[in-house]
């Protein structure tokens, strides 16, 4: 199976840390723990990448990655397969590969959308704004806003990307700036203009916060609750009146 080749971002990274840095206090201790930004982006088209991530949900990577390289190798020798090739191919093959019914569902909506031009070549794709990208490929059954907005970070390498549908982002946020609760995707909107044009960055950052320690972040552990006391015997009444 063949991998899109991983490379730094085309934006500067370094002054989009200095900006984050600049941000708060606390994304500049966050940036101080976890070190220099580390986020790379793929060549892949978007219909490969957006193919990929259908497998790839709701699934561990070991067994995502075992499943589409089954899907891969029905067409072998290609690296993989197009659009035409996946609508030609019975439904049972794919189920056979490990497809759910839902992810079959999705890869054949996905491919009839490229078709049909919904999809966009990397070139097209690299030229329309990102909200524009966003409606046009939520239109393919199984592809949600997060699945795009991943593909605008990681595909397209677009630099100001807030993914507050993300689960690690907002609790990495809620984390970093010691909110008693994970932030809402509603809550964490408004961090936005702190972190643009570089939110992308700060993502990457916030999810890197999972990794971390909570009190390397200044973040107290959750007292544990004292166990409640054992109720006493009931006393009879006629033991009360002695």
């Amino acid at each position: 199976m063949t991998h899109p080749r991983y490379r730094p971002p085309s934006y500067d990274v370094a002054a989009a840390v200095a900006h984050l840095r600049a941000s708060h206090e606390r994304m500049a201790g966050l940036i101080d723990i976890v070190g220099p930004c580390a986020l790379t982006v793929h060549n892949a088209q978007p219909f490969q990448a957006l193919a990929q991530s259908i497998v790839y949900q709701q699934l561990n990577g070991n067994a995502a990655a075992t499943i589409l390289g089954r899907v891969i190798d029905i067409y072998a020798p290609k690296p993989f397969p197009t659009p035409e090739d996946l609508l030609a191919t019975d439904d049972a093959r794919l189920r056979a590969a490990g497809l759910s019914r839902g992810k079959l569902l999705a890869m054949k909506s996905l491919s009839q959308h490229a078709i049909d031009g919904i999809v966009p070549s990397r070139a097209e794709a690299l030229r329309m704004p990102s909200e524009e990208l966003i409606e046009r490929l939520t239109q393919v059954r199984g592809i949600g806003r997060w699945t795009v907005e991943m593909f605008l970070i990681f595909g397209l390498g677009r630099p100001d990307v807030w993914p507050v549908l993300d689960f690690g982002v907002r609790k990495g946020l809620g984390m970093t700036f010691r909110k008693r609760a994970m932030p809402t995707p509603k809550q964490a909107i408004p961090f936005a203009r702190k972190f643009s044009p570089w939110s992308s960055v700060a993502a990457w950052y916030f999810w890197r916060a999972c990794e971390v320690e909570p009190e390397k972040l200044g973040v107290r552990p959750k007292a544990k609750k004292k166990p409640a006391p054992k109720p006493k015997p009931e006393t009879s009444a006629k033991t009360r009146s002695r």
